[in-house]
């Protein structure tokens, strides 16, 4: 195991390593990536957007988080909001720091590299909740997110041009940490 340094990550001059850590992690093709890549650029120029990068040493990108505040005017608050809405959720687009993106290459998961990206990406949130979305299925991430403090506020939430539908999860700020007698 590489000793891996998390902190601040300038994610749009790193963009290509960003999105080379996403398509091995969520598996990505060549036009997907394009696309993704208008998509980062178009969120890191938001009010309030920040990243986090995990880097091996020798300056090695293995992983990466970014987010912002949440607008409902954003495209994914727009999509997010009628699910939301229909489980008396929709107050959570309200005052919340979105975890947009959130990727460890294959062979640095299971480290707790993906639980320092998030934790320390939202401790620096001054709005008083998180939410995101992630696969709706049982996964090391919805793991992750749960141990954090993160649970289900809608699902599933069909995403256009997505083939697997999607869970909306929202956790109080600041996450959870794990008891130390737990960690292991």
């Amino acid at each position: 195991m590489e000793n891996v340094v998390v902190g601040p990550c300038d994610l749009v001059a790193r963009v290509d390593e960003a999105l080379a850590v996403q398509a091995v992690a969520f598996g990505l093709g060549p036009d997907e990536v394009a696309i993704r890549r208008q998509i980062v650029l178009r969120h890191l120029g938001s009010p309030g957007a920040r990243a986090l990068g995990a880097c091996t040493p020798d300056g090695r990108l293995v992983g990466f988080v970014y987010g912002l505040p949440n607008d409902r005017a954003h495209w994914w608050s727009s999509v997010v909001q009628p699910y939301l809405r229909e489980q008396g959720n929709d107050d959570w687009l309200d005052d919340s720091f979105v975890i947009t993106e959130l990727h460890v290459l294959p062979g640095f998961q299971n480290q707790g590299i993906g639980r320092r990206l998030i934790t320390g990406i939202t401790d620096t949130a001054t709005e008083p909740r998180s939410i995101l979305s992630a696969i709706d299925g049982d996964s090391p991430a919805r793991h992750l997110y749960r141990s954090l403090g993160y649970r289900d506020l809608a699902r599933p939430v069909h995403f256009p041009s997505a083939g697997r539908p999607y869970a909306v999860m929202g956790a109080p700020l600041p996450l959870l940490r794990r008891h130390p007698a737990a960690a292991g």
